[in-house]
């Protein structure tokens, strides 16, 4: 069946969600120590009176046009389509955002907050290190400092990256605790903000965390699903068939399907099951978890035998996250959002045809969608969808040269 069946009940759901204590249905919320309070209170109210302010507005339109370089193109990806079928490919080229990825689309907007509230330093998480770089990019843009947490696993896989945040400016700490990948670095990250809240702002790497957080994030990256859906109407005439983006915590995705809620669209959000579906090798969370909170906000999350949060896999450092956003939570539940899966081999294979087939090297969190794509253009033969190709592959090509080559073992089971 459909996911769209009561599409037009979304008609007037960005007025409603989330609720004035930031809440999406169940999910979301501000789980806080009291010291902390104070500061969520004041990004708050920066964000309802600042942002919404017509400099503010306009600052922002003139810095992703002449800076990030928005809008990005719409690409039909007609070799990938024919290879497979009738169904269309088309893909939301992210990657030719400055930075090589959507992050940058929220990072200037949380830089241009911390301005106008007077704050010196911005600190953040990253994993694949796509927001480290975001970040370091709108720090030296607005002439702050920037400290940027990141487990030790994934500065060793994403090398470029952690090259790259320190050209810029910024100081790369690393985490060495735990399994020293991107839920360990949100910890770190949290912690040292709790100590510098004063004269920082904590700029999260996705849809999550505490309210305001999930709802800023959300609001400066559906300019991705605006352009995109615009674009595609212009393109084609019509709409596309299916929606789909890769979901971590889900900025990229919630970013690219919030301006198609209201639409007669399937919309399918594609998180990474790694080597298969056992606790610890994948990092599924609304596919496999349970309510829960961590990181200040109530959503879905793997948990270990203690309640805890598990330690999770994805080949994509971008995607290994024990949970996912509070509006993700929602949508899953409700069922406007159908989210399915997409392991480690046919994410890489999606890689690699993307590669051979439109000279697009995508990012391996990016790949997981573009398999999903493929999976229904083979699966319908027929229509449209439309993926997020949420960024590029540079910061990715050591790690994966290293674990499968050029990736011919992977195309020969391509068909």
């Amino acid at each position: 069946m459909k996911n769209y069946q009561n599409y037009r009940d979304f008609d007037t759901y960005l007025k409603h969600f989330p609720d004035e204590k930031g809440y999406f249905g169940p999910y979301g919320g501000a789980y806080l120590p009291d010291k902390l309070i104070p500061a969520m209170e004041e990004i708050s109210e920066a964000y309802e009176t600042i942002c919404q302010s017509a400099k503010f507005i306009n600052e922002l339109r003139r810095i992703r046009k002449e800076f990030q370089g928005r809008p990005t193109p719409v690409y039909h990806c007609e070799r990938l389509s024919n290879y497979f079928g009738k169904c269309q490919i088309y893909v939301k080229r992210e990657d030719l955002n400055h930075t090589g990825a959507h992050k940058l689309n929220h990072c200037m907007g949380e830089g241009l907050l911390a301005k106008y509230m007077g704050k010196k330093k911005l600190i953040a998480e990253t994993g694949a290190g796509q927001h480290g770089v975001a970040l370091a990019t709108a720090a030296a843009f607005f002439g702050l400092e920037c400290d940027i947490y990141m487990g030790e696993v994934d500065i060793a896989k994403q090398a470029p990256n952690v090259t790259r945040m320190k050209m810029l400016g910024a100081r790369v700490i690393p985490v060495t605790h735990g399994l020293k990948t991107l839920k360990e670095a949100v910890d770190a990250a949290f912690d040292a903000y709790s100590k510098e809240y004063k004269d920082a702002i904590y700029c999260i790497g996705s849809v999550l965390g505490p309210h305001p957080f999930p709802m800023m994030v959300r609001d400066f990256q559906t300019v991705v699903g605006i352009e995109a859906r615009e674009q595609f109407l212009e393109m084609t005439g019509h709409l596309p068939d299916a929606v789909v983006a890769c979901v971590g915590g889900g900025s990229n995705s919630i970013g690219m399907f919030l301006p198609f809620v209201a639409d007669p669209v399937d919309i399918y959000g594609v998180e990474p099951l790694g080597r298969g579906m056992k606790l610890g090798d994948h990092a599924a969370s609304l596919n496999y978890g349970t309510e829960g909170v961590m990181h200040g906000f109530n959503s879905i999350m793997l948990k270990d035998e203690n309640g805890e949060p598990a330690p999770v896999y994805s080949i994509a450092s971008g995607l290994d996250y024990p949970s996912s956003g509070p509006e993700h939570a929602y949508l899953h539940d409700i069922g406007r959002v159908s989210y399915v899966t997409i392991g480690d081999d046919d994410a890489m294979r999606a890689f690699f045809q993307l590669c051979r087939l439109e000279g697009i090297i995508p990012a391996v969190e990016s790949s997981h969608a573009l398999a999903y794509a493929i999976q229904y253009a083979k699966e319908h033969n027929t229509g449209s969808v439309l993926v997020n190709l949420s960024g590029r592959g540079d910061k990715d090509i050591d790690f994966v040269k290293e674990q499968y080559g050029y990736g011919e073992e992977l195309l020969k089971e391509d068909k």
